[in-house]
């Protein structure tokens, strides 16, 4: 009997492939890279045409022993790494380590598949195809930009700033943009506007008819327009100019791509990104389902194409004709049209299985499985039916020269929202307009005005911060989970609640990076290497040509900046606040639910306090300290300090607020 060898990454894998084949097949697992470049060194060789220098990962020798052992007794060995870049070159180094036995050559071929499924592993098996070098220097070219990146700017930041930092190609401009909107935040002054909208009565039934302005939009920037425009109209009524009914469709969303797996997990859900990467990853790799054994439920999780095989096209279509009728098929299939996009070798990620429904799976899922694997289930399906389809009603009334305006919406048909929803669709109400007729007066029975302020750009979250990223054209997304846990485990972000924060060390460490290295930290140039290295795997362009290209920049900035850059010393920032156990001035820390007071004599004291920053004013109800608070969105408001005593708060700091003792930033306890 023949003796096959098929070598893939994980563990995982081998329980769900061992189930398609039979004893003719021994599977083993490489458990991720075998081969590196050392992490005790540069390893890559400056003054030899960048050359990697490449070594056994500690503690793989062993593994790698073995493999060589059962390949020297196969006839066929398949190399069944993950089928990317990643992958092949782990491939690729294992094939050139296997190669060392001359015996080996003829006997190794790639084989990949996009979902762990019976017919998928058997068809790559019948179609096996030699390693692709445009996609292992793809790796090889990030692999060593990210590494002379890292190795030569993170020794001058310990030098110059603390021990155990880092600078990365892109980690680093997500840092500046991350940076950049702290800074818009602060800078942000508010500035005043006013809504103005008259209560009609129609039969039964009051509506709200929302000032417009003229004959073009006018805004109200002042409380004295909103009196003037009232003042003008008097008691005029409202006269109906026009009535306009029409349809509004909106698409199915296209089916999940890494980046925008990660968006929606985290809105809603609420998981992190890397929490989201770690659990499709065990979904694609095997999950042991009641009643069918170990099965991979999804395709490939590290994709940018939405892009899906006409089987799984065809079967979609079917299912959704069974359950929800013929009405609800898409008609034209939906594709994301994007110039440029190299990566697009992989399909969107979708259920391998659509017969196993996340009701079918739940028992055997954990909670989160569950829940990440209902949502790709159900984003995929969706994305395959009709568009919905709203009915829009907008009327106009006129009362002197001015303009208010009233608009109604009814869903008619749901299409794709019978199977998925995001944020914005569960918030959208229908919304009736009683019967109207043109030419009617309506009085006006009450005005309603009300204050507003403008609103200073929102803080990053983990979704927006990936959809800007993937926008701009930094990074890839695979990139993106490992990017934001490097920034939090380097303490330059924090989070409270979904919004990211800069720290005092995220600043100074970007400070620094912004003045000595402004090309690794500009979008631009990033967006475009990231294009160049992406046309390396489609063999458009060397990748030692763009080291060549980069490097010598970079080394004269770093030997500049080692002799010019002073040292920045972070001291912990101290507060007035004293610790009650052993009588030092308590310092502000970073955690995970973002800042807290600790005693700067840890370990010896352990004393921490919850942070509180004083607003500056006293309390207008009862006189007590007003306190400086952020939302759930992340948005400054003012309250109380004796909250839920008093209930006092207000969005905006009043300009004539009683001052207390304190100024405005100090801290108490």
């Amino acid at each position: 009997m023949a003796n096959n060898l098929i070598i893939v990454e994980s563990p995982a894998k081998v329980k769900t492939i061992s189930k398609f084949l039979g004893k003719s097949y021994t599977i083993d697992a490489t458990m991720g890279h075998l081969i590196d470049m050392p992490k005790s060194s540069l390893g890559v060789d400056v003054e030899n045409d960048y050359e990697p220098k490449y070594i056994t990962i500690r503690g793989k020798g062993e593994l790698l022993s073995k493999l060589k052992k059962e390949a020297k007794k196969a006839d066929k060995i398949y190399l069944a790494t993950d089928p990317d870049r990643e992958g092949e070159a782990i491939s690729w180094h294992l094939q050139r380590e296997l190669n060392k036995d001359e015996k080996n050559a003829a006997k190794i071929s790639r084989i990949s598949f996009n979902e762990i499924t019976k017919n998928a592993v058997q068809n790559a098996i019948k179609n096996p195809r030699e390693i692709d070098m445009d996609l292992v220097n793809a790796q090889q070219a990030r692999r060593v930009m990210d590494r002379l990146v890292g190795y030569t700017i993170s020794p001058l930041l310990w030098q110059k700033i603390r021990k155990g930092l880092s600078a990365g190609r892109v980690q680093s401009v997500a840092l500046k943009m991350i940076c950049d909107r702290e800074a818009e935040i602060n800078a942000f002054e508010p500035e005043e506007y006013w809504s103005l909208s008259a209560s009609l009565a129609v039969g039964k039934k009051e509506v709200e008819a929302v000032f417009y302005g003229k004959d073009k939009k006018l805004s109200l920037s002042k409380e004295e327009d909103v009196l003037s425009v009232i003042s003008e109209i008097g008691k005029e009524k409202l006269k109906l100019i026009e009535k306009k009914k029409g349809e509004r469709r909106k698409k199915a969303p296209l089916p999940f791509t890494t980046s925008t797996l990660q968006q929606e997990a985290a809105k809603l859900l609420s998981f992190p990104t890397q929490k989201t990467m770690r659990i499709a990853q065990s979904l694609y790799e095997g999950v042991n389902v009641k009643g069918r054994g170990v099965v991979g439920l999804i395709t490939y999780l590290r994709t940018d194409s939405t892009r899906i095989s006409e089987e799984a096209h065809a079967a979609v279509l079917e299912k959704i004709g069974q359950e929800y009728g013929p009405e609800y098929c898409q008609k034209a299939q939906t594709e994301d049209k994007k110039e440029g996009k190299i990566q697009d070798a992989h399909e969107a990620i979708r259920p391998s299985y659509l017969e196993i429904t996340p009701f079918e799976a739940k028992e055997s899922l954990g909670k989160d499985e569950y829940r990440l694997y209902q949502l790709i289930y159900k984003r995929f399906v969706a994305s395959r039916m009709e568009a919905a389809v709203y009915e829009t009603e907008t009327v106009k009334f006129q009362a002197k020269d001015y303009i208010f305006t009233l608009n109604g919406s009814r869903l008619r048909f749901d299409g794709f929202l019978a199977v998925y929803m995001s944020e914005e669709d569960k918030a959208e109400k229908n919304v009736t307009l009683p019967e109207m007729k043109e030419g009617d007066y309506f009085k006006v029975e009450k005005w309603n005005k009300e204050q507003h302020f403008t609103q200073a750009p929102p803080h990053y979250t983990e979704a927006s911060l990936v959809k800007a990223l993937e926008e701009g054209g930094i990074g890839r997304p695979s990139t993106y989970a490992p990017t934001i846990g490097t920034l939090l485990l380097r303490r330059y972000i924090t989070k409270e609640k979904k919004n990211i924060f800069v720290t005092e060390l995220g600043n100074a460490v970007n400070e620094m990076m912004s003045k000595n290295f402004p090309t690794i930290v500009d979008k631009g140039f990033t967006a475009n290497l990231e294009s160049l290295l992406d046309s390396v795997s489609v063999g458009q362009t060397s990748w030692k040509t763009i080291v060549e290209n980069f490097y010598p920049d970079l080394s004269e900035a770093v030997e500049k900046a080692k002799e010019e850059v002073e040292k920045v010393k972070i001291n912990e920032e101290e507060t007035d606040v004293i610790c009650d156990k052993c009588g030092r001035k308590m310092v502000i820390k970073y955690g995970p639910h973002g800042k807290f007071l600790a005693c700067p004599g840890f370990p010896d004291c352990k004393n921490t306090k919850p942070y509180v920053e004083y607003a500056g004013f006293l309390c207008p109800t009862c006189g007590a300290e007003c306190v400086k608070k952020r939302s759930k969105k992340g948005r400054i408001f003012y309250s109380c300090s004796r909250y839920p005593e008093c209930d006092y708060m207000t969005w905006q700091k009043p300009k004539d607020a009683v001052c207390g003792e304190k100024k405005e930033g100090e801290i108490m306890a």
